[in-house]
């Protein structure tokens, strides 16, 4: 267990530490300067959009945890509402999906559509 977590760091840390050369610009300036905004700003926007993706998919899965299980403690306590309990239930867990798209789009927002390097006049 404790092998895998710092293998598992050492490659988080390994494509943040990696991921500027990948992306460096193809030009050099003149002087021999290389600037490195575009590949500081898609790294801190593929970095952007999985923290939403990943915040959004824990705040739709604790929702969901949440709306199951009071729906079965009301169906247990009162088993003749069952199809009204359930209506309401499927209604509440299409709503709380929603949150879980909304990350995805922004996500995918932030990845392909990115206002930043437009602000930045590099895209």
């Amino acid at each position: 267990m404790k092998k895998s977590l710092v293998r598992g760091i050492l490659g988080m840390v390994l494509v943040l530490v990696l991921a500027p050369l990948a992306m460096a610009a193809e030009a050099a300036a003149p002087g021999g300067a290389v600037d490195y905004t575009k590949a500081i700003i898609l790294g801190c926007s593929v970095i952007a959009a999985g923290l939403a993706m990943g915040v959004g998919a824990v705040g739709a899965g604790l929702g969901l945890g949440q709306a199951t299980s009071g729906a079965n403690n009301a169906v247990g306590r009162n088993p003749e509402a069952q199809g009204k309990i359930m209506l309401t239930m499927m209604v509440g867990m299409a709503m709380t999906e929603s949150v879980a798209i909304y990350a995805l789009v922004v996500s995918l927002v932030i990845l392909y559509a990115n206002p930043l390097l437009k602000y930045a006049g590099i895209g």
